[in-house]
């Protein structure tokens, strides 16, 4: 398949694959690409490069490059949303978002797809919200050459996903806000949730609608929330009153309005009783009043998620709790963290 030739032996002949050059703290890349004919002046690079061998290629029928095998890899991975360049580098193709939006991984089929060896996809973690051209993934054939049969397992397994990383686009909300609680209904205190809420829909294409708010009366709770609806909200998010507490009714209010498919109470943490449930097709949250005191929370978990037309169900919200634990760090990061990973 393969044999080597000292390099001082080699001037005249192909390069079967890009040769990388690392220059500790100044430069990692290309040096030589796949294809270069070898010149008298290249010999004391390549040996700067340790390179005291190349190898000169006599592929059999069942042999595949790995150029070759990184395109129908990247091919058969990327799903709707997901872009690559054709000409891989150093044997890699880079897979990046072609789109803004929620970037999601078929984690079975990917797991499935590295089980097969001698070719491997990395990706960042699925529901990251991620913008066009973000890198998300790479894929590359491990050795120089390996047997057809090989790549074409694991291309099957991509394309029976349907292609195992794509990018859903975000819908722009027009979000109803109803601020409830009877302290800052009658003005004893200010309000700290909408100016919150309007910040971090913003930051994801979103805007608000109405505002409305209500005391602790389930009533009130559910007259304001169809007051936005009639005028035009897509996306309901009340804030306060998910405690345990009596006067905490924000929820009653909410099925009152109309509200189905409720699920009340999140294994992440902060968020735990936070609350989605839909009126007709608009998606409804309930927020505790950890959203006020805390840079991040469960709603931004499930914000793009829902925006992104997902259902939120019991069992979307169950599998938060590995990784729904907020490490509190003194200067929050997120979402370079564990949080919601």
């Amino acid at each position: 398949m393969a044999k080597t030739v000292p390099v001082d032996q080699a001037v005249g002949m192909i390069l079967p694959h890009d040769v990388t050059e690392i220059r500790q703290g100044e430069f990692k890349g290309r040096a030589f690409k796949k294809g270069h004919i070898i010149r008298p002046a290249d010999i004391d690079h390549l040996k700067r490069l340790g390179k005291e061998h190349i190898y000169v290629l006599e592929l059999a029928a069942d042999d595949i490059h790995e150029n070759e095998a990184a395109l129908q890899l990247a091919q058969a991975l990327a799903g709707p949303g997901i872009a690559f360049p054709t000409e891989p580098v150093e044997g890699k193709l880079n897979l990046t978002a072609s789109q803004a939006g929620l970037f999601q991984v078929n984690t079975e089929a990917l797991y499935q797809f590295n089980l097969v060896g001698e070719v491997m996809c990395a990706t960042i973690h699925t529901d990251t919200v991620v913008a066009k051209g973000e890198p998300v993934g790479g894929t590359r054939l491990i050795p120089l050459v390996a047997k057809r049969q090989v790549v074409e397992q694991a291309v099957q397994i991509a394309q029976k996903a349907g292609g195992v990383l794509t990018v859903l686009p975000l819908r722009s909300a027009k979000a109803g806000l109803v601020i409830t609680g009877n302290e800052v209904y009658h003005g004893r205190i200010k309000d700290a949730f909408e100016p919150v809420l309007r910040k971090k829909l913003a930051t994801i294409g979103s805007e608000v609608a109405a505002v409305r708010f209500a005391p602790d009366d389930v009533d009130q709770i559910a007259a304001a929330i169809r007051d936005c609806l009639e005028n035009g909200a897509d996306l309901i998010i009340t804030s306060g009153g998910m405690s345990v507490d009596p006067d905490d009714v924000t929820r009653l209010g909410i099925a009152r309005a109309g509200a189905t498919d409720i699920v009340y109470g999140t294994p992440v943490l902060p968020g735990a009783m936070f609350l989605v449930g839909y009126i007709g097709g608009v998606p409804v949250m309930g927020l505790p009043a950890c959203g006020m005191f805390h840079k991040v929370t469960v709603f931004d978990l499930v914000l793009p998620r829902v925006l992104a037309g997902k259902k939120i169900t019991r069992e979307t919200l169950a599998a938060m709790g590995h990784g729904g634990l907020c490490r509190n760090c003194p200067q929050c990061h997120y979402p370079i963290c564990s949080f919601g990973k």
